[in-house]
Protein backbone atom coordinates (compact mmCIF):
# COMPACT_ATOMS: atom_id res chain seq x y z
CA UNK A 1 0.00 0.00 0.00
CA UNK A 2 2.84 2.49 0.29
CA UNK A 3 3.35 2.96 -3.12
CA UNK A 4 0.11 3.84 -3.58
CA UNK A 5 0.22 6.12 -1.16
CA UNK A 6 3.45 7.75 -2.61
CA UNK A 7 2.06 7.64 -5.77
CA UNK A 8 -1.16 10.13 -4.98
CA UNK A 9 1.32 12.40 -2.55
CA UNK A 10 3.36 12.88 -6.05
CA UNK A 11 -0.19 13.84 -8.02
CA UNK A 12 -1.21 15.91 -5.31
CA UNK A 13 1.87 17.73 -5.33
CA UNK A 14 1.27 18.04 -9.86
CA UNK A 15 -0.36 21.09 -10.68
CA UNK A 16 -1.44 21.83 -14.63
CA UNK A 17 -0.56 24.98 -15.08
CA UNK A 18 -1.82 27.52 -18.79
CA UNK A 19 1.89 26.87 -20.01
CA UNK A 20 1.07 22.79 -20.34
CA UNK A 21 -2.79 23.77 -21.36
CA UNK A 22 -1.51 25.61 -24.21
CA UNK A 23 1.19 23.07 -24.87
CA UNK A 24 -1.30 20.08 -24.79
CA UNK A 25 -4.04 22.46 -26.45
CA UNK A 26 -1.16 23.00 -29.51
CA UNK A 27 -0.27 19.20 -29.95
CA UNK A 28 -3.59 17.59 -30.53
CA UNK A 29 -4.41 21.11 -33.10
CA UNK A 30 -0.79 19.60 -35.01
CA UNK A 31 -2.13 15.71 -34.36
CA UNK A 32 -5.79 16.72 -35.36
CA UNK A 33 -4.35 18.80 -38.65
CA UNK A 34 -2.18 15.68 -39.82
CA UNK A 35 -4.77 12.81 -39.35
CA UNK A 36 -7.49 15.67 -41.47
CA UNK A 37 -4.51 15.67 -44.05
CA UNK A 38 -3.82 12.05 -44.21
CA UNK A 39 -7.60 10.90 -43.74
CA UNK A 40 -9.02 8.91 -47.07
CA UNK A 41 -5.54 8.68 -48.37
CA UNK A 42 -2.98 5.85 -48.94
CA UNK A 43 -0.54 7.17 -46.38
CA UNK A 44 -3.19 6.59 -43.52
CA UNK A 45 -2.78 2.86 -44.32
CA UNK A 46 1.45 2.91 -44.00
CA UNK A 47 0.89 5.08 -40.86
CA UNK A 48 -1.52 2.14 -38.99
CA UNK A 49 1.05 -0.45 -40.58
CA UNK A 50 3.78 1.76 -38.48
CA UNK A 51 1.15 1.18 -35.41
CA UNK A 52 0.95 -2.22 -35.67
CA UNK A 53 4.80 -2.97 -36.41
CA UNK A 54 5.47 -0.68 -32.89
CA UNK A 55 2.87 -2.54 -31.24
CA UNK A 56 4.29 -5.75 -32.23
CA UNK A 57 7.80 -4.65 -31.06
CA UNK A 58 6.25 -3.84 -27.93
CA UNK A 59 4.80 -7.43 -27.32
CA UNK A 60 7.93 -9.37 -28.47
CA UNK A 61 9.32 -6.96 -26.08
CA UNK A 62 6.96 -7.74 -23.27
CA UNK A 63 6.91 -11.93 -23.84
CA UNK A 64 10.68 -11.83 -24.06
CA UNK A 65 11.31 -12.93 -27.97
CA UNK A 66 14.68 -12.01 -28.51
CA UNK A 67 15.13 -12.52 -31.94
CA UNK A 68 11.71 -11.25 -33.09
CA UNK A 69 12.37 -8.00 -30.70
CA UNK A 70 16.11 -7.17 -31.74
CA UNK A 71 15.25 -7.97 -35.53
CA UNK A 72 11.88 -4.91 -35.00
CA UNK A 73 14.32 -2.86 -33.23
CA UNK A 74 17.10 -2.84 -36.01
CA UNK A 75 13.79 -2.08 -38.33
CA UNK A 76 12.07 0.46 -36.02
CA UNK A 77 15.79 1.95 -35.48
CA UNK A 78 15.03 3.29 -39.33
CA UNK A 79 11.45 4.87 -38.17
CA UNK A 80 12.32 8.65 -38.67
CA UNK A 81 13.74 7.99 -41.89
CA UNK A 82 11.03 5.63 -43.14
CA UNK A 83 8.46 7.97 -42.50
CA UNK A 84 10.24 11.41 -44.25
CA UNK A 85 10.16 9.23 -47.04
CA UNK A 86 6.69 7.64 -46.62
CA UNK A 87 5.13 10.84 -45.88
CA UNK A 88 7.29 13.22 -47.67
CA UNK A 89 4.00 14.83 -49.78
CA UNK A 90 1.74 14.67 -46.63
CA UNK A 91 4.43 16.78 -44.91
CA UNK A 92 4.77 19.10 -47.62
CA UNK A 93 1.79 19.70 -48.07
CA UNK A 94 1.11 19.82 -44.60
CA UNK A 95 3.72 22.61 -44.38
CA UNK A 96 1.82 24.35 -47.45
CA UNK A 97 -1.17 24.28 -45.45
CA UNK A 98 0.30 26.35 -42.68
CA UNK A 99 2.37 28.73 -44.50
CA UNK A 100 -0.28 28.94 -46.99
CA UNK A 101 -2.45 32.46 -47.13
CA UNK A 102 -4.96 30.62 -48.91
CA UNK A 103 -7.34 30.33 -45.89
CA UNK A 104 -7.72 33.97 -45.49
CA UNK A 105 -9.31 34.07 -49.22
CA UNK A 106 -12.12 30.86 -48.04
CA UNK A 107 -13.61 33.43 -45.73
CA UNK A 108 -14.40 35.97 -48.62
CA UNK A 109 -16.73 35.29 -51.34
CA UNK A 110 -19.20 33.50 -49.67
CA UNK A 111 -22.57 34.71 -50.80
CA UNK A 112 -20.71 34.91 -54.81
CA UNK A 113 -19.25 30.66 -54.31
CA UNK A 114 -23.30 29.41 -54.71
CA UNK A 115 -23.37 31.07 -58.00
CA UNK A 116 -19.97 30.63 -59.35
CA UNK A 117 -20.35 26.84 -58.71
CA UNK A 118 -23.72 26.68 -60.65
CA UNK A 119 -22.41 28.47 -63.98
CA UNK A 120 -19.53 25.88 -63.42
CA UNK A 121 -21.24 22.92 -63.19
CA UNK A 122 -23.76 23.69 -65.61
CA UNK A 123 -20.33 24.80 -68.21
CA UNK A 124 -18.79 21.16 -67.53
CA UNK A 125 -22.47 19.77 -68.24
CA UNK A 126 -22.08 21.92 -71.82
CA UNK A 127 -19.05 21.00 -72.16
CA UNK A 128 -19.65 17.41 -71.57
CA UNK A 129 -22.84 16.81 -74.04
CA UNK A 130 -20.99 18.25 -76.58
CA UNK A 131 -17.76 16.06 -76.13
CA UNK A 132 -15.65 18.66 -75.77
CA UNK A 133 -12.87 17.75 -73.41
CA UNK A 134 -11.79 20.57 -70.61
CA UNK A 135 -9.25 20.34 -67.73
CA UNK A 136 -10.35 22.94 -64.72
CA UNK A 137 -8.23 23.10 -61.49
CA UNK A 138 -9.89 24.57 -59.02
CA UNK A 139 -7.41 26.23 -56.05
CA UNK A 140 -8.28 25.85 -52.53
CA UNK A 141 -5.80 26.37 -49.56
CA UNK A 142 -2.30 25.02 -51.38
CA UNK A 143 -1.39 27.48 -53.95
CA UNK A 144 -1.21 26.46 -57.62
CA UNK A 145 0.87 29.32 -58.59
CA UNK A 146 3.58 27.24 -60.11
CA UNK A 147 1.53 25.36 -62.39
CA UNK A 148 -0.54 28.71 -63.38
CA UNK A 149 3.12 29.99 -64.31
CA UNK A 150 3.43 27.54 -67.07
CA UNK A 151 0.14 28.80 -69.03
CA UNK A 152 -1.33 32.05 -70.34
CA UNK A 153 -2.07 34.33 -68.03
CA UNK A 154 -5.67 35.77 -67.97
CA UNK A 155 -6.77 37.42 -64.59
CA UNK A 156 -10.24 37.01 -66.11
CA UNK A 157 -13.50 36.90 -63.99
CA UNK A 158 -14.89 33.57 -64.31
CA UNK A 159 -18.11 33.02 -66.45
CA UNK A 160 -20.13 30.41 -67.92
CA UNK A 161 -19.10 32.37 -71.91
CA UNK A 162 -15.50 32.57 -70.71
CA UNK A 163 -14.82 28.86 -69.68
CA UNK A 164 -16.97 27.81 -72.43
CA UNK A 165 -15.11 30.16 -75.14
CA UNK A 166 -11.55 29.09 -73.42
CA UNK A 167 -12.25 25.18 -73.99
CA UNK A 168 -13.39 25.70 -77.95
CA UNK A 169 -11.60 23.01 -80.38
CA UNK A 170 -8.89 24.62 -82.23
CA UNK A 171 -8.13 27.85 -80.11
CA UNK A 172 -4.88 28.60 -78.22
CA UNK A 173 -5.98 28.02 -75.03
CA UNK A 174 -7.90 24.55 -75.70
CA UNK A 175 -5.14 22.36 -74.55
CA UNK A 176 -4.06 22.11 -71.29
CA UNK A 177 -6.11 23.13 -67.85
CA UNK A 178 -7.43 26.13 -66.75
CA UNK A 179 -6.83 27.51 -63.08
CA UNK A 180 -9.27 29.20 -61.43
CA UNK A 181 -8.57 30.89 -57.90
CA UNK A 182 -11.69 32.39 -55.82
CA UNK A 183 -13.86 34.28 -58.74
CA UNK A 184 -11.05 34.31 -61.35
CA UNK A 185 -9.96 32.51 -64.12
CA UNK A 186 -5.73 32.81 -63.23
CA UNK A 187 -4.67 31.18 -66.35
CA UNK A 188 -5.44 29.02 -69.10
CA UNK A 189 -3.48 26.12 -71.23
CA UNK A 190 -1.43 25.18 -67.87
CA UNK A 191 0.81 22.02 -67.78
CA UNK A 192 -0.27 19.82 -64.59
CA UNK A 193 1.66 16.78 -62.97
CA UNK A 194 0.72 13.76 -64.17
CA UNK A 195 0.19 11.00 -61.73
CA UNK A 196 2.21 7.78 -61.64
CA UNK A 197 -0.40 5.68 -59.62
CA UNK A 198 -0.88 2.51 -61.16
CA UNK A 199 -4.60 1.83 -59.78
CA UNK A 200 -6.15 4.19 -62.50
CA UNK A 201 -7.79 2.49 -65.03
CA UNK A 202 -5.83 2.11 -68.25
CA UNK A 203 -8.71 3.64 -70.23
CA UNK A 204 -8.04 6.81 -69.13
CA UNK A 205 -5.98 8.92 -70.94
CA UNK A 206 -3.21 12.15 -70.21
CA UNK A 207 -6.37 14.22 -69.03
CA UNK A 208 -7.03 12.31 -65.83
CA UNK A 209 -3.85 11.23 -64.94
CA UNK A 210 -3.00 15.29 -64.96
CA UNK A 211 -6.44 15.58 -62.74
CA UNK A 212 -5.21 12.93 -60.15
CA UNK A 213 -1.43 14.34 -60.55
CA UNK A 214 -2.42 17.72 -59.67
CA UNK A 215 -4.98 16.80 -56.95
CA UNK A 216 -1.73 14.38 -55.17
CA UNK A 217 0.23 17.50 -54.95
CA UNK A 218 -1.88 19.54 -53.70
CA UNK A 219 -5.55 20.05 -51.97
CA UNK A 220 -6.78 21.28 -55.23
CA UNK A 221 -10.24 20.46 -56.76
CA UNK A 222 -9.69 19.20 -60.40
CA UNK A 223 -12.26 18.71 -62.65
CA UNK A 224 -11.93 16.38 -66.12
CA UNK A 225 -14.52 15.83 -69.28
CA UNK A 226 -13.30 13.17 -71.07
CA UNK A 227 -13.37 14.22 -75.25
CA UNK A 228 -13.86 10.48 -76.27
CA UNK A 229 -16.87 9.80 -73.93
CA UNK A 230 -17.88 12.84 -72.24
CA UNK A 231 -17.91 11.80 -69.19
CA UNK A 232 -17.03 14.14 -66.08
CA UNK A 233 -15.21 13.13 -63.50
CA UNK A 234 -13.45 14.93 -59.89
CA UNK A 235 -10.24 14.53 -58.80
CA UNK A 236 -9.58 15.07 -54.97
CA UNK A 237 -7.06 13.45 -52.92
CA UNK A 238 -5.71 10.74 -55.21
CA UNK A 239 -9.59 9.69 -55.51
CA UNK A 240 -11.92 9.69 -59.00
CA UNK A 241 -14.85 10.46 -58.49
CA UNK A 242 -16.74 9.65 -61.24
CA UNK A 243 -19.01 9.33 -63.50
CA UNK A 244 -20.62 12.74 -62.35
CA UNK A 245 -23.14 14.98 -64.23
CA UNK A 246 -24.59 18.48 -63.64
CA UNK A 247 -26.02 17.98 -60.16
CA UNK A 248 -24.05 15.57 -58.45
CA UNK A 249 -20.93 17.80 -59.64
CA UNK A 250 -22.58 21.07 -57.82
CA UNK A 251 -22.73 19.09 -54.86
CA UNK A 252 -19.78 17.37 -54.48
CA UNK A 253 -18.04 20.70 -54.95
CA UNK A 254 -19.83 22.64 -52.88
CA UNK A 255 -19.42 20.01 -50.24
CA UNK A 256 -15.47 19.99 -50.41
CA UNK A 257 -15.25 24.14 -50.83
CA UNK A 258 -17.17 24.58 -47.82
CA UNK A 259 -16.05 21.56 -45.57
CA UNK A 260 -12.55 20.96 -46.81
CA UNK A 261 -12.79 17.23 -46.40
CA UNK A 262 -11.68 14.65 -48.15
CA UNK A 263 -13.25 11.75 -49.96
CA UNK A 264 -13.44 7.81 -49.98
CA UNK A 265 -14.17 6.78 -53.06
CA UNK A 266 -12.69 4.21 -55.44
CA UNK A 267 -10.55 4.89 -58.72
CA UNK A 268 -12.44 3.51 -61.37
Amino acid sequence: MSWILDLLHEMSEFQVGWPDLVDILLVTILIYTLLILLRGTRAMQMLWGLLVLVGVYLGAVALGLVTLSSILGQTLAMLPIAIIVLFQQEIRRMLTAFGSTGWLRMGGGQSERPVLLNEMALAVQTLASKRIGALIAIERTDSLANWAQTGIPLEAKFSYDLLLNIFVPGTPLHDGAVIIRGDRIVAASCFLPLTTSHELSTELGTRHRAAVGLAEESDALVIAVSEETGIISLAIERQLMRPLDETTLRNALAEQMYQFGPVEEEMS
